[in-house]
């Protein structure tokens, strides 16, 4: 299997988008508006919950366990 490439950096700019840095040099802002709404998605509908996010190592995650995997947030990066 290859490199998954890894959030290193995250920064929030406006509503629900945050600008990522990937271990890959690859930075790109990212509309997280897709994500929100249902189940454990669904506190990050607040904005100012959603901007309490942290990296763990790996990707971006808020303190109700919620985490979209480093993979898809590439994917969408790049797509």
């Amino acid at each position: 299997m290859g490199h998954i490439p890894v959030v290193i950096d995250a920064k929030y700019t406006d509503n629900y988008t945050i600008n990522l840095t990937f271990d890959t040099g690859l930075n790109k802002n990212v509309n997280f508006s897709k994500w929100i709404g249902e189940g454990i998605f669904k506190p990050l509908e607040d904005v100012e919950y959603f901007k309490s996010f942290f990296l763990d190592g790996w990707t971006v995650c808020w303190n109700n366990g919620t985490d979209i995997s480093p993979e898809v947030l590439y994917k969408t990066a790049i797509n």
